[in-house]
């Protein structure tokens, strides 16, 4: 499965992001194999408005199944969801530790967002 996870650096044993439209990188995780790609969220660090819209269509882009971030806003949940991409919130700690989380259940699926928009 391929998951997008926010990161502040370009690495798996980076801090995951708590901001989803505003963080730094996404990580591409490919599950199966351990591979990742990092992708540079900078267009969207300093946007005055759209920045979880605009990340969100990167994330449906990038080919991600699921997200892993700390928080969520409304619009960019409605775009991640028209995507197909399942939303796991709440993920902390390193990029590899918020992957061991979803591996065994700790991570769960959210059916809203978590955040009301402009969440900084």
């Amino acid at each position: 499965m391929k998951v997008a996870v926010t990161a502040q650096d370009p690495n798996l044993e980076s801090t995951v992001d708590p901001r989803f439209g505003r963080a730094r990188y996404f990580l591409l995780v490919d599950t199966d194999t351990g591979n990742f790609t990092a992708h540079d969220n900078a267009q969207n660090l300093n946007a005055l408005q759209g920045a979880g819209i605009q990340a969100a269509q990167t994330v449906v882009q990038l080919g991600a199944e699921a997200l892993l971030t700390g928080n969520v806003g409304p619009k960019a949940f409605t775009t991640l969801q028209a995507g197909g991409v399942t939303v796991y919130p709440g993920a902390t700690g390193t990029v590899q530790q918020a992957l061991e989380d979803l591996r065994s259940g700790r991570l769960q699926p959210a059916g809203k967002a978590n955040v009301e928009g402009h969440w900084v």
